[in-house]
């Protein structure tokens, strides 16, 4: 079983996506940064890498998208997993002793409701794992957490309240980071990266980039802009599609756009994942895509 490289602290949410793509019993090694990941799969110290890129609620994590243009690494895998935010607090502690609530701005945020009514201050935290761990370490007894339930398990603290999110459609997409390409898929999603070129008195140059897919019934899953660090208000674009790059279509909408761009890179064509109902358990999502990425 391959070791997955995650960042942040054991009881992170991208921990969970782990365990749920590949298992519970899934070797993880926890990194200090998105960089720490790209290093451990490129050194060898895990075989693949699990990274959030993408929240249904607050948008997307752009300095994942510039490591995959700087970085070598390829796209095996997407994980869709439902957020789920769960109030904890150390051993003995009831709701009625607390006074604060520390967690990250997005997850007080998404769980306004419940903290004002229970007349909760809140806290800002880095993010939600390592305040789990620090309350562990430094039991107080008028401060809780609001994190991963994970994170409850992995450092012994008591579960107050469960899914007290405001937002049930809550999900975070992740990629599944590797050296190599996975086996093709019978349902696939192609990721790439874009740089439109432009010439003087050339308006359009987007619009016939991406008619390139249109003009072949190629459904775009997501386009973005992101700045480029080397060119003042000059712009790349991520895009996904549906399909593999190596079905007739999608080739030859790739040759049209490489004679259209300024630059194509491809990050990784990997199964597509399906958005699970709220309804659902987190074991649910991406059950039949797994064993594409358990044959390393």
């Amino acid at each position: 079983m391959p070791t997955v490289a995650f960042p942040g602290t054991h009881g992170a949410y991208a921990e969970s996506a782990i365990f749920q793509y590949f298992g519970e019993q899934t070797p993880t090694l926890p990194c200090r940064s998105l960089e720490g990941v790209f290093d451990a799969v490129e050194s060898g110290q895990a075989e693949l890498g699990m990274l959030p890129v993408e929240n249904a609620l607050v948008g997307s994590w752009p300095r994942v998208y510039e490591l995959l243009l700087e970085r070598d690494l390829r796209i095996r895998a997407e994980v869709i997993m439902p957020i789920r935010y769960t109030l904890m607090a150390a051993p003995g502690v009831t709701l009625g002793d607390l006074k604060r609530v520390r967690s990250t701005p997005q997850a007080l945020a998404q769980c306004e409701k419940f903290i004002s009514r229970y007349g909760l201050q809140p806290v800002p935290a880095f993010d939600t794992a390592s305040s789990a761990q620090e309350l562990a370490q430094n039991p107080q007894p008028d401060l809780g957490v609001i994190g991963n339930e994970l994170a409850a398990r992995v450092y012994g603290l008591d579960i107050l309240e469960a899914e007290i999110e405001g937002a049930p459609f809550n999900f975070t997409r992740f990629f599944v980071l590797g050296d190599e390409d996975p086996p093709r898929a019978q349902r696939s999603k192609t990721s790439l990266i874009f740089g439109v070129r432009h010439a003087p008195h050339q308006p359009g140059s987007l619009y016939r980039c991406l008619g390139e897919f249109a003009e072949r019934n190629i459904n775009l899953t997501k386009i973005e802009s992101r700045p480029r660090r080397n060119r003042p208000w000059d712009y790349l674009f991520y895009l996904d599609f549906e399909g593999h790059w190596q079905d007739p279509a999608a080739e030859a909408a790739l040759l049209g756009l490489l004679r259209r761009a300024s630059f194509v890179k491809l990050l990784g064509c990997y199964p597509m994942a399906t958005t699970p109902h709220p309804s659902r358990g987190e074991e649910d999502a991406g059950e039949e895509d797994m064993h594409h990425l358990l044959d390393l």
